[in-house]
């Protein structure tokens, strides 16, 4: 990260060095998590902003800095990823939550379906358990390693059972389902709760029959737990006692299913919360048996759970305990239970909170807010997508975040968030401007990520965006900016095109750069088109002079053959160009449904198969690098975009998340490559004469570029757009140093000192 380092003798300024805390040697990039802006959304600022946001949740209370505090453990299952939150003091000496990435790498990355933490050896440390592949149930004990911080080790790979009939049985676990994980008897031991595997239609119960608490020995105990058996005639249907039989109708839905017990009545029992697939219903059944027997009927029996306030605005929804509210008593969480939006469901507001308001005995839910943590974060519903760009002319970069889709005006269709940036040049802030910027949902499409840059070489701005149409066909439009260089961005959506070559490319992600420096912005797609070659990354090479529609053509259909680490093919790769080493040269970077980022240095000066640099992502518990961990499913689609948001001439970093949120990470050093200052490099194509200066300034880039100048503050003082050739003149600067810095269309940031005296 650049910075600037004064040097004073008797009151005076002698000179300014420009030194970097990036060192410039292969190998020395990394990112690190840091919020990078303040986010505002009308006179509230958004404590979580940087977040990543929230689809489908799964919630389990942990102390992970053994504060005596609970913390919060969250899983996703639509993106398939780790959120960790501690419960921290605030300023005004309340508790709230603040996002903890660094506890995520704790803990296993290869969940699928669910991941809950109970604590099955009563050392009250809750362990892991979570689905595996084929249908296993993973086990993960909780340890401290030798510097007190938490690590989960496997002890088991798969929960067995037996019973009268079968010694060793494997308990197999319908990935759609969500189990209960509870002491169902009140022997001290955790039991398990789930549907059979076979047909879902019954609830098993799978007893803890360890001589002590700490074993994982589990005798079958009863298919019919509750006497009752799912009937999939409806939502919440259910058939009651020993002889239950279901009507024979035609299925409303599958078999999934969610199951949390509580004591809802305070008897001593438990009792079943459950959701289903394809449904919004979340059933209430009251045990009218004992810990031992269970046994439900039809007149405990509710559909409409909790009785206030119904979660009836979520499908499948799922319910979860844990303490939220800081009050030591366990709240209700209810939350999708989705692998994917299929139903096409606003997913902004998808964790409904219930706090318990009971003092003691039966628990209270009273309806709190419909969107527990996501209030705080920036939230587009699912598939952000964000991109920066000067949209009023003020020299500062504005934020613009795409979706997959969201529910505007009650359809399922993609906008454009707009947050102006209200801040300086060191101190950005981005306020909500609108949800819909340029009114896109109009356009009725979905996928949209928005790209800018000069696609017809004026000097100006333009917006460019991948989206899908009703007809599930994926284009690259464009709408050129009909102001002048310099002036506020101005786009027409009546002047919306289609790029010509790059239409019906399914997954389309692009990224515009002048890859052959020919003075014209050519295109990288990242797709999921099928093609000879295999590859997921494309170059279209914009053809020069054309008018009319912009024209690009195909140069190459596997561009760097970039694969993924078990190397495959990746799917819905999405790639950004930016000078992140600091060496004047572009370089490239993907991300992919893997979650992990690849790095690609001056990827001009690559052919062939290009080798990337995975271990990017520092660590700050164990103090290493490693590969990013953003999710790991099929449909993930991730976003990148990269530019200078804090006026210290080095580009952050955001990673736009399926889970509708965007997080933000700053570049810093690896500790191994110290941390000597030494002068920035000023690239020999950025000229800035005469200098020193007596206030009138040119300077010279050899094509269109963003020109900032920076004052000792970090305060932008100047911005204008270059469009090349003739030099920009700067006159009527103070006398002081500046910092001259142009950002190229490619990628390219050069910095030189100014002096005006």
């Amino acid at each position: 990260m650049l910075t600037f380092r004064w040097i004073l003798t008797t009151g005076s300024l002698c000179w300014l060095v420009l030194t970097t805390a990036l060192a410039q040697q292969p190998g020395a990039l990394g990112f690190e998590y840091q919020p990078v802006a303040k986010v505002v959304h009308g006179n509230d600022t958004l404590r979580l902003a940087w977040a990543g946001g929230l689809n489908s949740p799964q919630f389990s209370n942990i102390d992970f800095d053994h504060d005596g505090q609970n913390d919060l453990f969250i899983y996703d299952r639509i993106s398939s990823r780790i959120f960790t939150y501690r419960s921290i003091v605030g300023r005004k000496g309340q508790r709230q939550w603040q996002y903890a990435p660094e506890f995520e790498a704790l803990f296993p990355a290869d969940i699928t379906s669910w991941a809950l933490l109970r604590d099955y050896d009563c050392d009250n440390r809750p362990d892991l358990f979570a689905h595996g592949t084929g249908g296993d149930i993973r086990v993960y004990h909780n340890e401290l390693n030798a510097s007190g911080t938490l690590s989960f080790r496997l002890v088991s790979n798969q929960l067995r059972y037996f019973n009268t009939s079968i010694n060793n049985g494997n308990i197999f676990a319908n990935p759609t389902d969500l189990p209960a994980l509870d002491d169902l008897d009140g022997d001290g031991k955790l039991d398990l709760l789930m549907l059979d595997f076979a047909t879902s239609n019954y609830v098993t119960w799978y007893r803890n029959v360890s001589p002590t608490c700490g074993g994982l020995d589990f005798k079958l105990e009863t298919s019919f737990w509750g006497e009752i058996r799912a009937c999939a005639v409806s939502c919440a249907g259910f058939a009651f006692g020993p002889g239950a039989t279901c009507p024979l109708a035609r299925p409303q839905h599958t078999s999934g299913f969610t199951l949390l017990t509580l004591d809802l009545d305070n008897d001593g029992d438990r009792d079943l919360l459950s959701g289903r697939d394809e449904c919004h219903e979340l059933a209430s059944l009251t045990n009218a048996g004992s810990a031992t027997t269970a046994r439900m009927t039809a007149a405990g029996l509710s559909t409409h759970f909790p009785a206030s306030t119904p979660a009836h605005e979520l499908i499948f929804p799922a319910a979860y305990s844990a303490d939220v509210t800081f009050d030591g008593r366990p709240d209700l969480l209810v939350a999708p239970a989705l692998f994917g939006n299929e139903h096409r469901e606003s997913l902004r507001q998808s964790v409904w909170l219930y706090e318990n308001t009971a003092a003691s005995g039966a628990p209270v839910f009273t309806f709190r807010q419909p969107d527990f943590l996501q209030q705080q974060m920036l939230e587009v519903s699912e598939a952000a997508a964000p991109a920066l760009t000067d949209i009023d002319a003020d020299g500062l970069p504005d934020l613009l975040i795409g979706n997959g889709g969201d529910e505007v005006d009650g359809s399922y269709r993609a906008a454009l968030a707009y947050y102006h940036n209200d801040g300086t040049a060191t101190n950005p802030v981005f306020r909500l401007v609108t949800m819909d910027y340029l009114n896109l949902s109009s356009q009725k499409l979905t996928e949209l990520k928005p790209v800018f840059a000069d696609l017809n070489q004026d000097g100006a701005i333009d917006l460019a965006f991948a989206a899908t149409t009703a007809a599930d066909i994926t284009n690259l439009y464009y709408i050129l900016n009909t102001a002048a260089a310099g002036n506020p961005l101005a786009f027409n959506t009546q002047n919306m095109q289609t790029a010509g070559g790059l239409t019906s490319l399914p997954g389309l992600a692009p990224a515009l750069v002048d890859v052959d420096a020919d003075g014209y912005v050519d295109v990288l797609v990242g797709t999921n088109a099928a093609g000879s070659s295999g590859g997921s990354l494309r170059y279209y090479r914009q053809q020069p002079g054309t008018t009319g529609t912009l024209q690009f053509t195909l140069q190459n259909e596997d561009f760097g053959q970039i694969r993924t680490a078990a190397s495959t093919r990746p799917i819905n790769l999405a790639p950004v160009v930016v000078d992140a080493d600091g060496d004047t040269q572009p370089d490239l970077l993907t991300v992919d449904n893997t979650g992990v980022v690849q790095f690609f240095s001056n990827f001009r000066s690559l052919s062939g198969a290009f080798s990337p640099k995975t271990d990017l992502f520092y660590q700050p518990l164990s103090k290493q690098y490693a590969a990013s961990r953003f999710g790991t499913a099929s449909q993930l689609r991730l976003a990148l975009a990269a530019a200078d948001v804090n006026g210290d001439a080095v580009p952050e970093l955001l990673v736009g998340q399926e889970s509708g949120g965007v997080q933000s990470f700053r570049i810093r050093q690896r500790p191994s490559t110290g941390t000597a200052t030494r002068p920035a490099r000023e690239p020999q194509w950025l000229q800035v004469f005469p200098n020193p200066s007596a206030g009138a300034v040119h300077i010279q880039v050899p094509g269109p570029g963003q020109v900032t100048v920076l004052d000792v503050t970090g305060r932008t003082v100047r911005a204008v757009r270059s469009t090349g050739g003739q030099p920009l003149q700067v006159t009527g600067l103070a006398a002081g140093v500046y910092v001259v810095r142009v950002t190229l269309p490619d990628g390219r940031v050069g910095v030189r000192r100014l002096v005006v005296r």
